[in-house]
């Protein structure tokens, strides 16, 4: 199905599939795959180590609800010439939708300029945010993919959410002390990272995350609190 950019606001997006198959061979020049994301409980496909990194991080920080991947195909003139954009993915966050490339830096040449910046008006036109995600901080990764090692549903049978919970509620304390305050640390430090994928705790995530973090009750656990 075909559509003008002026009606795209009112196309029915989630029901879309990929412009292009996700597939495997010997000789492959990328890295495709399937990454699992709790948000939607589903596998999502990737074509890239770039690509993957986007889903994950999605996956902790954007209130995700959907993840389309390459949700439409854009075509246009430029130059005298018809031009054909992909866009990777269409996010459908709490805040809105988002669209998304993705492109290390040191890769982008002056046509993926050209249609980065047609992605972008169409963004516009349908009332959605547009990003170009060209690198990662080396510690948002690192972190993203520790808490991510405990992001499942967690059985707590033992109580020791509760404990946490309890524990830092007088107080910010360091992820390493918290730990060790409850009766079990190796079972509450799964528990803890659980807890901050799942925004009960909340870290400062502006530098390295190791035992010497901050944690905080999140706001709403606070609120929780107190009835």
């Amino acid at each position: 199905m075909t559509n003008a950019v002026r009606d795209l606001a009112e196309v029915d997006i989630a029901r879309s599939v990929p412009m292009r198959r996700f597939t495997w061979r010997t000789g492959q020049h990328h890295r495709p795959g399937l990454e699992y994301l709790v948000a939607t409980d589903r596998h999502h496909g990737f074509e890239s180590y770039e690509e993957e990194c986007l889903l994950l991080v999605a996956d902790f920080a954007a209130r995700l609800g959907e993840a389309l991947s390459q949700p439409f195909r854009l075509r246009f003139l430029a130059g005298g010439r018809a031009v054909n954009h992909t866009p990777d993915y269409l996010l459908l966050t709490e805040a809105g939708p988002f669209l998304v490339d993705v492109r290390p830096a040191d890769r982008i040449q002056p046509e993926d300029a050209l249609k980065f910046a047609a992605a972008a008006e169409v963004a516009l036109s349908a009332g959605w945010r547009y990003g170009v995600v060209t690198g990662w901080r080396q510690h948002v990764l690192e972190t993203v993919d520790a808490l991510s090692a405990q992001r499942r549903s967690l059985t707590d049978v033992l109580g020791v959410q509760g404990q946490l919970r309890a524990t830092v509620a007088q107080g910010p304390l360091q992820f390493g002390v918290l730990i060790e305050q409850c009766n079990l640390p190796a079972v509450a430090r799964a528990h803890a990272l659980h807890l901050v994928w799942r925004r009960h705790l909340g870290v400062d995530l502006s530098g390295p995350f190791g035992d010497q973090s901050l944690v905080r009750l999140a706001p709403r656990e606070h609120r929780r609190e107190a009835q």
